[in-house]
């Protein structure tokens, strides 16, 4: 740990100040890191104009599409090698959530609303399950931290992902990437590009994936985890006159890998009374501490069954020599059906079976004017997105079997949500030059979302709407009340504060915002920046998708806001053959929104909640050189000081009531640190090699408030090799590569889940041979 410690303080003193980490590699590093006259920039769109990434006052990562394939970063969780601040948790549904600079929101619903968009040419993908293909034929990817409402609207208090797709060309190029690694994994992409009339460009790409199982049962001979994957995309663009443009975009992937099984760590009944009507789950073995181990229900598919399809379409006119309008639509459609083990056993103890239903149409139309020394930007979005949420929920062996249905043992619940997200907003941007050295930013959005909603927990069989029945009549009995009517498999069982038998939960949920950002910008020299930026940003109101027994349960629960401060700087030095970028932040949080439990005449249950008050602070810092022509060499880090900073009285996922002020928040390790490598030289006159590694190391945090130790995750660090060769022109190339060579064991994820608290195990070693060829 001391030694870890002394690398981040190593990192962290090369530079003057602390920084902001901005992946400001050269666009072609993985070719020629660099030159004696110097390394050329990437130009990005951070700001929905191109502009140098350098001169891009925020902290902001970039990566080339080449730069991604070396690395293996095939997905959005990925990013976490290259992007200091971001985190990844695979959550007990398969959903994936996102976070950056400690800024994320933890739920289970398949329609929840995330802190991180993400986006695939300014288009979005409003929700995370949507994101499987994202990382797929790029041209490159911006990572854009901080608070970024004012362009690209809610849900992006903790930063924005956009992805540029690789665009078609007016020359005919094709090429296939291939790789094998561990477990037979075989991962196969193509593309093809050219014209097809005049103005008139085309791209085709494809990518299939198909792996055995890596998951081994630590209590019988049967595995998991096969991989089974395909997506496409198709690109038109057509340049109609020297005016207008006209592109579209269909994509779309099909999903039926296995979901992935957990690790028992300890037993917690959920009704200690009943504990004793479950000895194999009380006397079950805990797994292995290595990451392959696990076990799961045999004879059962834990598998994926999703398809995803977006369409967008894109049109840009350049009304004057100085004003564009750019439209951009986009209608995306998922549907999706997925089984998962809940609890790590061979036992049914918590099984659940999600089904959706994701449809999200969104528009928008801006108009972007350079005048002299100012550049504005004013638009109007609107955004329809609907989820139908049906899941399963079984706890067939469990203490909820033995007390809702023990003579039966079916007990199962049939929670649902479904959603209607109406969005409405007007946004502009400013920026003056005020001379050489100073720029003014300003920009703002209202947004008004309105929400309809209907949801509950249903019984899912007969036995189960029986057995809810009988015991809600118990509980109304004890208070003088008399029995209900029966709830039926349809129905929602949960009764209101007053006790009260709640047929139905729907209703309407309304909220307006006013995002902003102001900064200014300061150029002492050439190619130095300095930066100062103030913003506000919302997430908009959630409703939980659950399986409850009090409406209490199914209040939605109010938008968050973070009030962000930013102080940064870009420099490139020693002849731009050092490039240094940094800042400071302060993240002020209102009503953050968080997957607690409330107090309710029923007991203790599971719902969101706010918390009033809390903060982040912290630095990011950046140190890229390249001593040498080829050579590229980066260390970056970032520290986070998070905390709940007034009372907040909750409960910890063990169910140990306590008041979390003065808390860290959950996944948010303190420090994170990035060590990359690449270095690309000639070993004859037609052939050149490269060499490159990648190191990730992120300290100790919690998988929830109340510091609970079996919710602990540990500090780890992984390394990744590569090695290759191939002609100096760049048409083919051989390489191999190994991902996590250590073997570190580390896991994503930790929860109480019924009867057990089970971990979610980060991937194995694994190594394999690449192939690249362009024609």
């Amino acid at each position: 740990m001391k030694k870890y410690k002394a690398i981040l303080c190593l990192a962290g003193a090369t530079v003057i100040v602390p920084a902001a980490y901005a992946q400001a590699v050269p666009a072609n590093s993985d070719d020629a890191a660099s030159s004696a006259a110097g390394v050329s920039d990437i130009v990005v769109t951070a700001q929905k104009r191109a502009q140098s990434l350098s001169t891009v006052p925020m902290s902001v990562t970039a990566l080339t599409g080449d730069q991604l394939a070396a690395r293996g970063i095939s997905d959005v969780q990925d990013l976490a090698k290259v992007t200091p601040g971001f985190n990844f948790v695979q959550s007990g549904s398969g959903v994936p959530v996102y976070s950056l600079r400690g800024v994320g929101f933890y739920d289970t619903a398949v329609g929840a609303r995330p802190t991180v968009s993400v986006y695939v040419d300014e288009a979005p993908l409003p929700f995370s399950v949507m994101t499987s293909g994202a990382a797929f034929d790029l041209e490159r990817v911006e990572v854009l931290k901080g608070p970024q409402g004012t362009l690209f609207g809610q849900n992006a208090t903790g930063g924005a992902i956009n992805y540029i797709a690789a665009k078609p060309k007016d020359q005919l190029h094709a090429g296939i990437t291939a790789s094998f690694a561990r477990f037979n994994t075989l991962d196969t992409q193509a593309y093809i590009t050219g014209p097809l009339a005049p103005g008139l460009n085309a791209r085709l790409a494809v990518r299939g994936v198909r792996g055995d199982e890596w998951q081994q049962s630590y209590t019988r001979d049967d595995e998991l985890g096969r991989q089974r994957f395909l997506q496409g995309r198709f690109l038109l663009d057509w340049e109609a006159s020297d005016r207008f443009k006209l592109s579209l975009n269909l994509n779309g992937f099909i999903d039926k890998s296995d979901t992935q099984a957990g690790q028992l760590i300890a037993i917690t009944p959920l009704f200690t009374p009943f504990s004793g009507t479950i000895p194999l789950v009380t006397n079950y073995p805990h797994s292995p501490e290595t990451p392959r181990a696990a076990d799961w229900d045999p004879n059962t598919l834990y598998r994926k069954n999703n398809k995803f399809f977006q369409a967008v379409v894109r049109a840009d006119y350049e009304l004057t020599d100085n004003i564009t309008l750019v439209s951009l639509n986009s209608y995306a459609h998922m549907k999706m059906r997925q089984h998962v083990d809940l609890d790590g056993t061979a036992l049914p103890n918590g099984e659940l079976t999600v089904g959706g239903r994701l449809t999200s149409f969104s528009t928008e139309e801006r108009l972007t004017g350079n005048f002299g020394p100012a550049t504005i930007i004013f638009g109007l979005n609107y955004a329809y997105d609907k989820t139908r949420e049906d899941s399963i929920w079984g706890t067939y062996y469990s203490t909820q079997n033995s007390l809702f249905t023990p003579t039966t043992n079916d007990s199962a619940a049939a929670p649902y949500g479904y959603q209607n997200f109406n969005t409405y907003a007007a946004f502009g941007n400013i920026d003056y030059d005020i001379g050489r050295l100073i720029t003014l930013h300003a920009g703002a959005r209202y947004t008004k979302a309105d929400l309809s909603y209907e949801g509950c927990g249903r019984p899912a069989n007969l036995n189960s709407a029986v057995s809810a029945t009988r015991l809600f009549s118990m509980f109304r009995g004890s208070f003088g009340l008399g029995p209900i009517p029966f709830i039926g498999v349809d129905r929602c069982m949960a009764l209101d504060a007053q006790l009260a038998f709640t047929p139905h939960i729907a209703g309407t949920f309304n909220e307006d915002s006013l995002s902003w950002r102001a900064g200014i910008d300061i150029k002492p020299a050439e190619r130095v920046l300095l930066y100062f930026n103030a913003s506000r940003g919302y997430k908009a109101g959630s409703v939980p998708v659950i399986s409850g027994t009090s409406a209490d349960q199914y209040r939605p629960v109010k938008q968050e806001t973070v009030l962000a401060l930013e102080a940064g700087f870009k420099a490139s030095l020693l002849d731009r053959h050092m490039d240094v970028t940094g800042a400071v932040f302060n993240y002020d949080y209102s009503d953050k929104q968080l997957q607690g439990r409330i107090n309710t005449l029923l007991g203790t249950f599971l719902a969101l909640v706010n918390v009033p008050k809390s903060r982040v602070r912290g630095f990011e810092t950046q140190v890229s050189v390249y001593p040498v022509n080829g050579l590229t060499l980066t260390a970056a880090a970032t520290y986070l000081e998070s905390k709940v900073t007034s009372d907040f009285v909750n409960y910890t996922m063990i169910g140990n009531r306590q008041n979390f002020k003065g808390n860290e928040f959950p996944y948010t390790p303190k420090w994170q640190l990035n060590l990359d490598g690449t270095y690309k030289f000639p070993i004859s006159s037609d052939l050149d090699a490269n060499l490159g590694a990648n190191y990730t190391y992120r300290t100790k945090t919690n998988a929830g408030f109340g510091n609970e130790p079996i919710l602990y995750m540990k500090n780890y660090g992984t390394l990744d090799l590569r090695a290759g060769f191939g002609s100096n022109d760049g048409n083919w190339q051989v390489s191999v590569f190994g991902r996590n060579v250590m073997n570190t064991y580390y896991w994503t994820n930790v929860a109480k889940m019924y009867d057990v608290v089970r971990r979610i195990a980060g991937q194995p070693a694994t190594y394999g041979v690449q192939f690249n060829w362009k024609f």
